[in-house]
């Protein structure tokens, strides 16, 4: 048989729950905290707190004539030159498709938004390879680019070309959903009212989703400026030409130039991390318009 339970033991025990409900409640929130500040430390702060410490190892003015090497200062001007042409025509790719999937039905449709998602399915060294046995030497057009004079692979427009299939995605893949979430509505009443195709998107659609095409460039930029496998395959490691700040950065290391390997790669997280604060203030702003 079931214990009888003394009178009023049941409201003892309700009332006693809710204190234990929030203790082991903040005992959890408290561990997830630990763990995941742990996590950060160990997997993104150490390694961070490494590069810096390693590049200031010997001194600010070692630092500092680490920047002055030809080699070093000619990959930074690629690096940035590629972001440079990469984000704009990115830009405007990822416009035009985000602005034709979000707004229109036409056939080829889910087939269109499949191929803006494989860069990010297919490994970047792929991705070279593609460029290679396009633009190479014994690729498809490797003999006619000869016969022309033109160089891709193992040149500047080869590594625009592969920057730029890895980093397409990203500006159409965080305008699309944005544009499908808004709606037509708008669209529809301003060309009722007699406003143009170009005039109802830069006066009425480009502005609703302005925020999310400020991220997705923010995005794009900072995956331009460190892509690594595409680059690789397709620069040819030449030093001083086609070696953008990832590949030198391997270069450097490999020579036991420690300290050049790390004041560049702090160069390149400062970067990182100044498009990190952008894309925050990028955030923070939309969500206050909002």
């Amino acid at each position: 048989m079931a214990a009888v339970l003394p009178h009023g033991a049941l409201a003892d025990d309700a009332a006693t729950r809710p204190g234990e409900h929030t203790w082991v409640h903040a005992i959890v929130r408290w561990l997830c905290i630990t763990v995941s500040l742990t996590f950060i430390a160990a997997v993104l702060l150490a390694p961070l707190a490494t590069v810096f410490a390693m590049a200031l190892a010997h001194g600010l003015e070692v630092y500092a004539r680490s920047f002055a090497d030809p080699d070093t200062l000619a990959a930074i001007r690629l690096t940035l030159t590629t972001a440079l042409v990469v984000v704009p025509l990115n830009t405007v790719f990822g416009l035009a498709a985000a602005w034709a999937i979000g707004k229109f039905e036409f056939r080829g449709k889910s087939m269109l938004i499949t191929l803006i998602d494989l860069p990010l399915a297919i490994s970047p060294v792929i991705s070279g390879m593609v460029f290679v046995l396009l633009f190479g030497l014994h690729g498809w057009f490797g003999v006619w680019l000869q016969e022309h004079d033109i160089s891709i692979v193992f040149a500047l427009p080869g590594i625009i070309l592969a920057t730029m299939f890895v980093t397409f995605p990203y500006v159409a893949r965080e305008l699309i959903p944005l544009m499908q979430q808004v709606g037509n509505d708008e669209e529809e009443a301003a060309i009722t009212l007699g406003a143009g195709g170009w005039m109802t998107f830069f006066r009425v659609t480009l502005p609703k989703v302005r925020w999310g095409l400020v991220y997705g460039m923010v995005l794009c930029n900072a995956r331009a400026m460190g892509e690594f496998g595409a680059v690789s395959v397709v620069s040819g490691h030449i030093r001083g030409l086609t070696n953008t700040m990832p590949l030198h950065i391997e270069i450097l290391y490999n020579e036991y130039n420690f300290v050049g390997a790390f004041a560049v790669a702090s160069l390149l997280t400062l970067l990182a991390v100044l498009t990190l604060v952008v894309k925050t203030l990028v955030e923070r702003t939309g969500y206050r318009r909002r």
